[in-house]
């Protein structure tokens, strides 16, 4: 699995992020600004920072070639595709994104992913992020559904299974905050009130990426919330890691007897 070297793109281009989505092109079917503008949704730096470029502070962290063992220690060990990873700073400005993910996201397509990340984040966030990101990599390859099909149901277990991987190989220390921001109780009521009545709502559909984040009237990060919690509750009952269930039907993984589960 090969991280594509944008260091080097960012320290020629880096006051020019539509000139270095440019060189994007070849992976997608979109003009240069059109996918800086869909980048920079999901966490790419918009405007370089005023008071200094971060390229060299992350090269000096070997960024680059740390992501690229352990994309490739993750690829082994989840069997999962080769597909090529791309490095950019994060949103300085983006204050939800500094506030609630300490300045790191990341979006993946079936065909590559990317990361979004500071100077400021630690190796082992990193690790997170990248292990979080690939999952959904292996989940879009291995499950028998294209993800142009998903609905509500399959994108809260997508997210699930990520974020339960990260657990398992990194520490509870490094999931998302987001884990935490429902009891039981509640999750069991948005479960009940909010997902299931709305489980097929396909992903084109705005309704589907305001439950899912929670935006406007939902709950904030409903469906991801949901999703892991419903994950991890099915791992527990049946003794199984995330992996075990990288091709597992989302259906499946939802349909727990909630009078034997304990979160």
């Amino acid at each position: 699995m090969s991280v594509i070297r944008t260091d080097l793109w960012l320290l020629e281009l880096y006051d020019k992020p539509i000139e270095i989505c440019e060189k994007l092109t070849g992976y997608f079917d979109a003009s240069a600004t059109e996918i800086h503008n869909y980048l920079t949704l999901h966490g790419m730096y918009r405007q370089p920072l005023k008071n200094g470029v971060t390229i060299e502070k992350l090269q000096n962290k070997n960024i680059w070639g740390m992501v690229e063992n352990e994309a490739q220690l993750l690829q082994k060990i989840w069997k999962g595709p080769d597909v090529p990873i791309f490095i950019f700073p994060s949103d300085h400005n983006n204050q939800k994104l500094i506030q609630h993910y300490h300045g790191k996201s990341g979006i993946t397509f079936h065909d590559k992913l990317f990361l979004f990340i500071s100077e400021y984040n630690e190796e082992d966030e990193i690790r997170a992020l990248l292990t979080h990101e690939y999952n959904h990599i292996c989940r879009l390859a291995k499950y028998d559904k294209y993800e142009k099909d998903y609905v509500l149901m399959d994108s809260i277990i997508l997210e699930g299974l990520a974020e339960n991987a990260v657990k398992e190989r990194m520490g509870e220390q490094f999931i998302s905050h987001w884990v935490s921001y429902y009891s039981k109780e509640k999750l069991e009521e948005m479960w009940k009130n909010l997902i299931q009545p709305n489980k097929n709502i396909p992903i084109n559909h705005l309704t589907h990426h305001h439950i899912l984040y929670g935006f406007g009237v939902y709950p904030n990060m409903a469906g991801y919330c949901v999703g892991y919690y419903l994950v991890k509750k099915y791992m527990k009952e049946n003794g199984l890691t995330s992996i075990d269930l990288i091709d597992a039907p989302s259906e499946k993984i939802a349909e727990i007897d909630d009078s034997t589960s304990e979160a």
